[in-house]
């Protein structure tokens, strides 16, 4: 065990400043607003990204509105009946541009209340598209855009104007203890000007409120450039991409670019980003209750045609007209009444609050007894010599000093960017893996995982390319490879035409993809990547007959999600009859097929045995890591209109095996994973035996672990699971559900630290629940990004690991600097206190203290919170919960550091004078001037030696980090100045080149010192460690060895 002082700091921390990193409740977020009590110099700027406690979070706010906007949607309902329906005046401009409606008008159509009437008196959804120029087909004409983004508006949100950097001043004004300087300054240049006259009587005050001015400055740059990082990560959250089709094409565009008459493609898990009216689709189902607080779907369909934005589709495939954007929608004026009340503190911020919390205590303990013992001393020696009641203008001059002095060791002692420090370490990260194809979407994210010790990753798109072919396909007992043109043909000649016809109809009309024209004229497809694969595939077999084929009559479809794992469509043939294909995971398609076609095109039963030998060819397929897919259809005469397409009586057509290689770097990445302490587990929808190929080829899948599937681990026990967690690298056909059970069972049983990918609607439970949620940027829906923390931009498992790494990297800056900053926090404080209560005057004077307070607070903080990350910090294991945050190797260093600080500059103070025979007209001044010297150097190589807590190599690097030796750079650049040439300032005196090398050398030593100390074990290292149970051994904390 810990001594008591480490102990009772991480037990007073975990009991008033320990929050969780997602959704942490209001009670402990009071907790520690409290504790931190007054202990605070500048609330307004510590506080000033976190939410006010007494405000409505959003989801509280959007349910009160949703209940007023019942009752307005009443009031206009009854002021509609009693004064008629409303007229609406039609702008000059709108007339002479050739539009028939207002946009007030046009919102109205489609506004909360769903009422029909106003739609049917404008011709319904024809009458509107017409009255605004829009093709129902095609869309509006691109050289319309700008006209109707002056008339009808944008489609963004009224937001808060970014704050200017003078704000950013007035903020770091808001320091008391700045303020009470600003003040002894003033009383200074009075009683200074009154009696020492001018100029000499300004030099004291005139420095303080240079120090104090240079401080504000650089404090509100640094904090302006933070807010600059968060408002361009900021706009990167909004870059939401949609699909319209406009004049005749179907691309992909911002939604902040969409405008009325763009005709919007829906499917499921998006976003409904504008109000609209349902054009076609299949099976849309909305839910709504972000707007209105019920959470009851509704059904979108030509009968109930109206789409609100900020609704999120939970199923089915549409188009919409788009009627109203922006602040004209509904959802529109909700976002404009929210303000950004900022963002949750994360833990290691609470953490650092908890730390300056402490410091604080002890420093006011400090400044408070060194006044008092200054104060002692000066009456002591007024009563001695010239007796209590006899007062000069001096005295008062000398007690404001004192006052000043016991002030600027609150300022040294309070370490206010110790939390702020969390934040521009955090800022930095984010704007670094922006760069990387990783969007942070919370601020506590970053943090946390560099603490996963657990990465639940699909397989398709992250583990893979996603850039899928088809490769192989078994139709009619024929097995054919098909990556060529020769092959294709070879296929085509082996099978009859009319079950090429059946094939070749099957996927133009049962798929997700569509063929558009692009910008340039060319003809491509879109959709998911295994829709374009087959797709594709059938555009090679018979691409003239894709738009005959797609003229056909859609009666009935059901598009695939995750839990039927297939997608089913009935069409009506040129004759009238009904036929109704199914594709999709191919055991379960396999499993509801009682026929087969033929090779010569007939119908013919499905025996056992037959289904036998297709899964033995699935499970070929599948060995070969190919994803596998079966296609299959029923003629019937009629469907019921109130009932799902039934699941048997298919007959099979075939059988296709797509391939989607491994990324590149995904096993080294895998690799990194497991050196570090995280493992990986697989979690995906395909076939087993696809998985186990997939898993082996990355190196998830190991001999000791094993592969399962969802539907089996669901069975499973608590008792079970247990045993069985630690083993399962790979799950296999996965429902949501299981991924969701996964996570919480590993965070309830094994207080696993978790990170879970997801795209798809159906993955919000587990995304939310998880420790760190991450949305695929390019395969994810629109909920699932927004049920996420960090959106992976590139759907790459090598960017979740670089996220890992930076995580660490965060985790690791900040205990550098908390290092950093205590052992100045201790020397600082101890040199006044003892030097106030020996010689009776403190050798640091206020400007020179808050020269070190800037040294060790905001430049400290941008040296070392900057750091970026290497290798080596993946080769330990993660931070466990409830790991101490100030760990043992970091008090050897603060003490280690500081006892020798601490010797030096006590041998300069008490004994200097006489060891350097030091001279001249003012002794005193030089010795003191010296002692600050000497203290400064100190921290440059101290905070040299931060940069590494455990490795003797402190240099490794340090020129990548061209902020470090900026930072470093400028600070010996200013404190040459500060000596040599602000003396009158500053208090200080021109140093001789050998004092000034004695302060070099001095402060260079505690690099050896350094040295030293990394080689004294703080843990004896036992030899019966037992590997933990998540597959890794646990690593005491011991220094390198040299």
């Amino acid at each position: 065990m810990e001594g008591g002082r480490s102990w009772s700091i991480e037990s007073y921390l975990n009991k008033y400043f320990d929050i969780p990193a997602k959704n942490p409740p209001g009670e402990a977020r009071l907790r520690w607003r409290r504790a931190v009590g007054l202990i605070v110099l500048n609330r307004r700027r510590r506080f000033r990204m976190f939410p006010d406690l007494h405000s409505l979070n959003d989801a509280q706010r959007r349910k009160i509105l949703g209940k007023v906007q019942v009752v307005i949607n009443v009031h206009k309902a009854a002021l509609q009946f009693i004064d008629g329906v409303k007229q609406y005046p039609l702008h000059p401009e709108l007339i002479e541009e050739g539009f028939c409606i207002s946009p007030d008008e046009l919102a109205a159509v489609t506004d909360m209340r769903k009422d029909r009437r106003i739609l049917k008196m404008h011709g319904a959804i024809k009458g509107i598209a017409r009255k605004i120029k829009a093709s129902l087909e095609d869309g509006v004409k691109e050289a319309e855009t700008a006209t109707r983004l002056r008339l009808y508006g944008t489609n963004r949100h009224a937001g808060k104007p970014p704050r200017s950097f003078w704000m950013f001043v007035r903020d770091a004004l808001h320091d008391l203890t700045l303020i009470i300087l600003i003040v002894c300054a003033l009383v200074s240049l009075v009683v200074g000007l009154a009696s020492q006259g001018w100029p000499k009587g300004t030099y004291d005050s005139l420095g303080i409120i240079l120090s104090i001015l240079l401080v504000v400055l650089v404090t509100a740059t640094s904090d302006y450039k933070q807010s600059r990082k968060f408002i361009e990560l900021d706009r990167e959250k909004q870059k939401i991409y949609i699909r319209v089709t406009r004049d005749k094409k179907t691309k992909k565009i911002l939604v902040h670019d969409l405008i009325v008459g763009d005709i919007l493609h829906l499917s499921i898990g998006d976003v409904v980003p504008a109000d609209g009216l349902f054009i076609s689709g299949y099976c849309l189902v909305i839910d709504e209750s972000s707007l209105s607080g019920e959470s009851e779907p509704i059904h979108v369909s030509e009968e109930k045609p109206f789409l609100h934005a900020g609704s999120k589709v939970v199923d089915g495939t549409a188009k919409m007209l788009v009627t109203a954007v922006g602040t004209r929608t509904e959802w529109g004026r909700i976002m404009g009444t929210l303000n950004d009340d900022g963002v949750d503190e994360t833990p290691l911020q609470v953490k650092l609050n908890g730390v300056a919390t402490i410091i604080g205590q002890i420093g006011l303990v400090f400044a408070v007894l060194t006044f008092l013992v200054l104060m002692v001393r000066l009456l002591a020696d007024k009563a001695m010599h010239f007796g209590l009641l006899n007062w000069s203008a001096n005295d008062a001059l000398t007690i404001v000093n004192y006052f000043a002095i016991a002030v600027t060791i609150i300022v040294v002692a309070v370490p206010e960017g110790l939390p702020l420090a969390v934040t521009l370490s955090l800022a930095f990260a984010m704007k670094k893996l922006m760069n990387d194809k990783a969007l942070v979407r919370h601020l506590a994210a970053c943090e946390t995982m560099g603490s996963a010790s657990c990465i639940c990753t699909d397989k398709t798109g992250t583990l893979t390319t996603n850039h899928m072919v088809v490769n192989k396909v078994w139709i009619s007992d024929v097995s054919k490879s098909v990556d060529g043109d020769t092959n294709i043909s070879e296929l085509k000649s082996s099978i009859s035409g009319r079950v090429m016809e059946i094939l070749i109809q099957g996927i133009f009309v049962n798929t997700g993809s569509e063929v558009v024209l692009g910008d340039d004229g060319k003809k491509t497809t879109l959709g998911t990547p295994t829709e374009v694969a087959l797709l594709e595939f059938g555009l090679n077999l018979g691409g003239h007959l894709y738009d005959e084929y797609n003229k056909l009559t859609r009666v009935r479809m059901e598009p695939f999600n995750s839990v039927k794992k297939m997608m089913s469509v009935t069409i009506q043939l040129p004759n009238g009859d009904l036929r109704t294909f199914c594709k999709g995971a191919s055991e379960i398609v396999l499993g509801q097929c009682n026929t087969i076609i033929n090779s010569d095109g007939n119908i013919v039963p499905l025996s056992e045995m037959q289904k036998h030998y297709v899964l033995n060819i699935i499970n070929s397929l599948s060995s070969e890591a190919l994803r596998t897919l079966c296609i299959a259809f029923k003629d019937m005469n009629e469907i019921p209109s109130d009932q799902p397409i039934s699941d048997d009586g298919y007959t099979l057509i075939a059988l296709f095996g797509i391939k989607d290689p491994v990324r590149p770097g995904a096993k080294d990445a895998i690799m990194t994973c497991k050196a570090a302490g995280i493992t990986v587990r697989m979690v995906t929808g395909d076939n087993i035996n696809t998985a186990k190929a997939i898993a082996k080829e990355c190196g998830i899948l190991t001999e000791e672990g094993i592969a399962i599937e969802g539907q089996e681990l669901n069975g499973k026990s608590s008792d079970e699971l247990k045993v069985l967690l630690p083993k399962i690298q790979v799950i296999a056909r996965s429902l949501p559900m299981d991924k969701y059970k996964l996570v919480t069972n590993l965070r309830s049983m094994y207080q696993e630290v978790v990170a879970v990918t997801g795209d798809g609607t159906n993955d919000a439970p587990a995304l939310c629940e998880s420790d760190i949620g991450l949305a695929m940027g390019i395969s994810g829906t629109e909920v699932a990004k927004e049920s996420s923390d960090i959106i992976i931009m590139d759907d790459n498992f090598e960017t979740i690991v670089n996220v890992a790494r930076w995580g660490r990297a965060v985790y690791l800056n900040i205990q550098k600097f908390v290092q950093f900053q205590l052992t100045v926090n201790i020397v600082a404080l101890i040199v006044n206190f003892v030097s106030a209560c020996i010689i009776g005057s403190a050798p640091l004077t206020a400007v020179q203290l808050l020269w070190v307070n800037m040294i060790m607070d905001t430049l400290g903080a941008l040296a070392l919170a900057t750091e970026p990350p290497n290798d080596e910090m993946m080769k330990r294991p993660p931070v466990r919960r409830g790991d101490r945050f100030i760990t043992r190797i970091m008090w050897r260093n603060i003490l280690g550091q500081g006892l020798y600080q601490l010797l030096v500059l006590g041998t300069l103070m008490f004994d200097g004078k006489r060891l350097l025979n030091i001279g001249g007209p003012d002794p005193d001044r030089t010795i003191n001037t010296l002692i600050f010297n000497s203290f400064v150097f100190c921290q440059v190589f101290n905070e040299i030696n931060s940069r590494e807590m455990e490795n003797i190599n402190v240099f490794r690097g340090i020129f990548k980090n061209w902020i470090f030796v900026g930072i470093l750079a400028s600070t010996v650049v200013f404190q040459v100045t500060i000596v040599e040439f602000l003396g009158t300032l500053a208090n200080t005196v021109p140093l001789s080149w050998d004092l000034w090398l004695l302060s070099i050398i001095l402060g260079s030593i505690s690099m050896i010192i350094s040295v030293i100390l990394k080689c004294i074990p703080v843990e004896f290292k036992k030899t019966d460690i037992k590997p933990h149970s998540h597959g890794y051994e646990l690593i005491p904390e011991v220094p390198e060895t040299v």
